[in-house]
Parts: C-alpha cells; sequence; structure tokens
C-alpha cells in the first residue's frame, strides 16, 4: 500500500471489468433534458445515488433524433453498461429502440406504450388535486386552469386532479375554467386576459406552468390588480428561474426531478430478478409533487 501511494498506482478499469464482469458504468439516454433547466437536479439525483453503487452515469443527449438515439445505444453496449435509464423533457408515452431491451432498462418521466418496463414519474393526478386543494381550502371557489395542451399527459392528469379536489369539495366543475395553452408565457398572458374580460374577476388562478404564470402575472397587474391580494397565482414546475424572479414570488407545486433521478438508479441496481418480472408484476412508481409556498397566495 505504501508502494500504491508513493507510485500513484490505479487500477486499470478494462482489466478489473474482465474480471468482475462489471464496467461500473450506468448510462443515461435522454431526448433533450441535458439542455434543459430540469436536468441538473436530474442527474445530480441519479449520480449521487450511483456513487453510493460505486457507478458512474455515462450520458448521452440525443436531441430527440432518431439515427442519434441508435449510435448512442450502440455504444453504451459496447461499453457493456450496467443498464440505462432513458429519459424524457416532458412527461410522456414513448416507443423505444428494440436493441434498448437487451439491458435492463428503466423509464424516467415516461412510461412505454405497453407498460412493460419499469418507469418513475411524476404523480401528476396528486399535484392536481394538491393545488386545487390549497387554493380551495385557502376559500377560492371559481378557479380557472389556464392548463398545457389538451394532449400533453401533465396536463391530463392534472386536470383530472383538479376535477376530484372539487367534486371533494362540492365545487361544481365549470369547462369554460379550463383554458389550454403550450406552455409558454404569451398564451397565458392571452388566456388570462381573455378570463378577465369575459367575466367576474377570479379570486384565483391556476396555471399548467410556471412560463404560462409569468404570463397570467402580465395580465393581471395590467389591469391593476394585486397578487395575491386581488388575485392568487398557483403553478406548476418550480422552475426556479421563473418562481424567485417573478414579484411576489410564485408558489408553485414543484416536479420530483432530484428523486426520479435517484430512483432510477436504485432500481437498476436492485438485486437480480427485477428485469425478468411478469407484465403486471412491472413496477410504475408515482412520486409527490412538494408545494413550494411563497408569495402568490
Amino acid at each position: 500500500m505504501d508502494a500504491v501511494e508513493r507510485l500513484g498506482y490505479r487500477p486499470n478499469q478494462i482489466a478489473r471489468q474482465m474480471r468482475t464482469q462489471r464496467s461500473q458504468l450506468i448510462g443515461f439516454i435522454s431526448d433533450q433534458i441535458v439542455t434543459t433547466p430540469f436536468a441538473f437536479n436530474i442527474i445530480k439525483g441519479a449520480q449521487q445515488e450511483a456513487w453510493q453503487h460505486d457507478c458512474m452515469l455515462l450520458v448521452v443527449n440525443t436531441d430527440a433524433d432518431s439515427v442519434h438515439e441508435a449510435e448512442a445505444i450502440d455504444m453504451l453496449l459496447t461499453r457493456q453498461v450496467e443498464g440505462v435509464i432513458y429519459a424524457t423533457m416532458r412527461h410522456t408515452i414513448v416507443e423505444l429502440p428494440p436493441q434498448l431491451r437487451e439491458l435492463p432498462v428503466v423509464l424516467l418521466n415516461c412510461r412505454s406504450a405497453d407498460d412493460s418496463l419499469p418507469s418513475v414519474v411524476p404523480d401528476e393526478v396528486g399535484a392536481g388535486y394538491a393545488a386545487t386543494e390549497i387554493l380551495l381550502r385557502k376559500g377560492h371557489r371559481a378557479i380557472p386552469f389556464i392548463n398545457l395542451e389538451t394532449t400533453a399527459v401533465a396536463a391530463v392528469g392534472r386536470l383530472e386532479g383538479y376535477r376530484q379536489a372539487l367534486a371533494d369539495y362540492g365545487v361544481p366543475f365549470d369547462p369554460a375554467l379550463v383554458r389550454n395553452t403550450f406552455g409558454i408565457s404569451p398564451d397565458g398572458y392571452a388566456q388570462a386576459r381573455e378570463l378577465l374580460d369575459e367575466g367576474p374577476t377570479p379570486s384565483a388562478i391556476l396555471c399548467g406552468n410556471d412560463a404560462v404564470a409569468a404570463g397570467v402575472y402580465e395580465a393581471i397587474k395590467e389591469r391593476g390588480l394585486r397578487i395575491p391580494d386581488d388575485v392568487a397565482v398557483l403553478s406548476f414546475d418550480n422552475l426556479e428561474l421563473i418562481a424567485t424572479s417573478l414579484k411576489p414570488s410564485l408558489s408553485t407545486m414543484a416536479l420530483p426531478h432530484l428523486e426520479m433521478g435517484e430512483w432510477a438508479v436504485r432500481y437498476l441496481m436492485q438485486p437480480e430478478g427485477h428485469d425478468t418480472a411478469e407484465p403486471d408484476e412491472v413496477e410504475h412508481t408515482l412520486l409527490p409533487c412538494p408545494y413550494i409556498e411563497r408569495e402568490s397566495v
């Protein structure tokens, strides 16, 4: 050991891999996730958990290009990674390339169409319910919901939670209060303007994401109204670049990016056998979206 320290000796990982049949590498494939603000916590959570298992992440961003994706998968296979995390920027349904099934795989922020692969995603229904209940408990009743696209998995789940919370509190669901956007600030502004022009000023507005909320803020302030005194605003995502820069700061439901990264690696590193589970035994985990209370509610 004295000689090891003096000479700065390091084991040959290639030779060690041949002996142990372990590469100590975990593949991480994403469409655009490493170019989004959410990437940091997802990768941080995955890497933190990987350290606990003496592993490292090998991260590849494909830009949603099928050719790049196929090349990335081949690269991971040749490096004999111990498993693959397949992550998407948005909560969605995915169709995986067949060669990816040669390895243990866990889906992060997405699910396969046939639910044949383990996955970890945010509890969108629970988040929609919790956000709506927060406003209901504050005494708000006619609550507009400026949601995301109608087909988005997150939008569908959050709307379901919104409706469940209204029903549990005895508040009739009004479809006229639900609006859809492409999740960008100008859409939030336009929809909020319409709501404010069409009828009585709502006492609270629920937004599909923080970018939409930024547009809603603009429309509310343009009317000379105050947040939260006249109109409370609650959102989803906890994109801190937006949420903390808005004045007043935005209350929002955080997406569990760090926890999803940790869960994905922990699942891959569990004892052998999970990859041979029967279809009805495949694990699909929903992680809660915590409420980040700031000043807008």
